[in-house]
């Protein structure tokens, strides 16, 4: 390791330091071990970033199928903005696409917990894997009701 900064010490200074490294193209000088773990970890954390917008998105269809008689404006803008912020993070980062349908067991696993604190319902009354799409889960119309789909339209 070149820099003068240690990325033990001053994680900060560390990060400029070798961004102001990579721009001068000191390739020599690059902490270049723990400049691709921190990359490697960038990607764990837009991954997890997808999965637990997911999560929330999730439970909030279950929440809306499984209790018709309280949903509430405060559901249906919890899905909206969800989904805006899962469409932004596919924009920013579009091969992370191709994660959304491998997340989404994981985050229905997750949302199922969730939905079960917050309805009250035991989770073992919901669907064992995800009753919903990939496209219905982005579909910023779809809402999901027990009869089928619904629209928001």
């Amino acid at each position: 390791m070149k820099t003068t900064v240690e990325y033990d010490k001053d994680f900060y200074g560390w990060l400029l330091e070798n961004a102001q490294l990579l721009r001068e193209k000191k390739w020599a000088e690059i902490d270049a071990q723990h400049v691709a773990e921190e990359l490697e970890s960038m990607g764990k954390s837009e991954r997890r970033e997808l999965v637990s917008r997911l999560t929330v998105l999730l439970a909030h269809l279950l929440k809306w199928r499984f209790q018709p008689a309280k949903r509430s404006r405060s559901w249906r803008n919890t899905i909206l903005t969800q989904r805006i912020d899962i469409d932004e993070l596919l924009e920013d980062s579009p091969s992370l696409r191709s994660e959304v349908g491998l997340k989404i067991e994981t985050a229905y696993e997750k949302a199922k917990l969730r939905a079960e604190d917050e309805t009250g319902i035991d989770q073992r009354q919901f669907p064992d894997t995800c009753p919903f799409s990939v496209d219905d889960v982005l579909d910023k119309h779809f809402f999901s009701n027990e009869g089928g789909a619904q629209s928001d339209r």
